[in-house]
């Protein structure tokens, strides 16, 4: 028997997936969680053989919990996203997660997946993949990167500045010039979309 932790900020979305892979003869669905710090602590708790995880789950997200989880255990992860960007699927896979899935991956399918998981394979969907490796070329300078990962933390201007040594005027700048250049309307969104592309 494959015992699953099924983590989703979706309570239907969980609830459905949970329901339809308890149907699996092989399946059980050992704990589910509503956030990435409970999906942790029910990983840790529970001692799952694979962790489903929503890679948009808050409070911080999908991989920083397939992270921390593979950091003290070998429960395998799977990750399921409705929009996967690169860089998230490199830093994924070097943090050791053996599957990236879509949202729209059907119930038997990611069954299937579960157990060639759970055989010691990986599985990435060819979408995914094929997106991997015809990635935009990075438009930011080093320095705007720079004030970008600085900001990723909530720290404020004044923070950031002091932190990549430069003026705060200087730190606004480099901000103003990320956001215009990725098409986004605040520095949260620029450092997000960074992270995403995995430039930061």
């Amino acid at each position: 028997m494959i015992r699953l932790l099924i983590a989703d900020d979706e309570d239907l979305i969980r609830g459905a997936l949970a329901a339809l892979l308890e149907l699996e003869e092989d399946l059980t669905v050992a704990a589910e969680a509503a956030t990435s710090i409970d999906a942790v602590r029910l990983a840790r708790e529970h001692q799952p053989d694979i962790a489903v995880l929503d890679l948009e789950m808050p409070p911080a997200d999908g991989l920083r919990a397939a992270e921390e989880i593979r950091a003290e255990s070998s429960i395998k992860i799977i990750l399921v996203t409705r929009h996967a960007r690169p860089g998230v699927l490199r830093r994924a896979l070097s943090a050791g997660v053996s599957g990236f899935v879509p949202k729209t991956t059907p119930a038997t399918r990611l069954a299937e997946i579960i157990r060639d998981v759970a055989a010691g394979r990986r599985y990435v969907d060819p979408d995914i993949a094929a997106s991997a490796l015809t990635e935009d070329d990075c438009p930011l300078s080093d320095r705007e990167l720079e004030v970008l990962r600085a900001s990723r933390t909530g720290a404020s201007i004044r923070e950031i500045a002091a932190q990549v040594h430069l003026a705060p005027g200087t730190v606004r700048n480099y901000l103003s010039a990320a956001m215009a250049k990725l098409g986004v309307s605040s520095r949260h969104a620029a450092a997000h979309r960074a992270w995403e592309e995995g430039w930061i």
